[in-house]
């Protein structure tokens, strides 16, 4: 199976004062289309810097970053946006929920900036809150919903443009136990069900075991 995304040799440095600091240090590794793949390792290692990078949030110091057959890693911030507009959608540990919006209005509102325009599919959006559990929540705003109800939410909204590549960053990192066991349950159906191609983050074995692969960090390298 052909790899969806694939480094070669990455690097990412931060200038502090008169000082290259270096977060990453030659990272090469390939996802196959379907994998879920976590990422995990001590704090510090550089794992939300490669993240930032694969979702094109960043552009990295050296190396290649190869998504579904695109090179990102020299194109321009206005290209890498467009990439990660058609091919990438986020989960993000705070949520990052709109708070004035309905769980259906978020998702609307992620259906716009993906297409350009105002259209969308209503009975998709049903579907995709329906396979989250959230039929009853579509018009209720984030502060009307627990913590666990919101996390899904910003799955949905991850997965209704059918992205190539969700990339998740410590998504149970604020629930407890049992809705962190719903959401990682979301994850494994999207993986099982629909061969969505996942990458987490996470510093939680029990998060690392539902997925098919770990991927260890340390100092800013793959830990073979």
């Amino acid at each position: 199976m052909a790899a969806i995304l694939q480094t070669e040799d990455l690097t990412k440095s931060y200038r502090i004062g008169k000082i290259d600091v270096p977060a990453l240090r030659g990272v090469s590794l390939a996802v196959e289309r379907g994998e879920f793949v976590a990422i995990m390792g001590p704090s510090g290692c550089g794992k939300s810097t490669l993240l930032h990078l694969l979702g094109g949030l960043l552009s990295p110091t050296s190396g290649s970053i190869v998504i579904d057959g695109e090179d990102i890693s020299k194109l321009s911030d206005a290209k890498r946006t467009e990439i990660r507009r058609r091919k990438i959608g986020f989960v993000f540990q705070r949520f990052n929920l709109f708070p004035t919006l309905t769980a259906e209005g978020n998702l609307k509102l992620a259906e716009r900036i993906h297409s350009g325009n105002g259209g969308g599919d209503a009975a998709g959006r049903r579907e995709v809150l329906r396979l989250l559990k959230l039929e009853d929540k579509m018009h209720h705003k984030p502060l009307e919903m627990s913590g666990g109800e919101q996390q899904r939410v910003a799955l949905a909204r991850a997965v209704i443009n059918s992205p190539a590549i969700i990339l998740a960053d410590e998504p149970t990192g604020n629930l407890d136990t049992e809705n962190s066991a719903i959401v990682l349950d979301m994850f494994r159906k999207l993986n099982k069900e629909f061969s969505q191609t996942i990458i987490m983050i996470t510093h939680n074995p029990e998060a690392a075991a539902v997925c098919s692969r770990t991927i260890r960090m340390r100092d800013g390298r793959v830990d073979e």
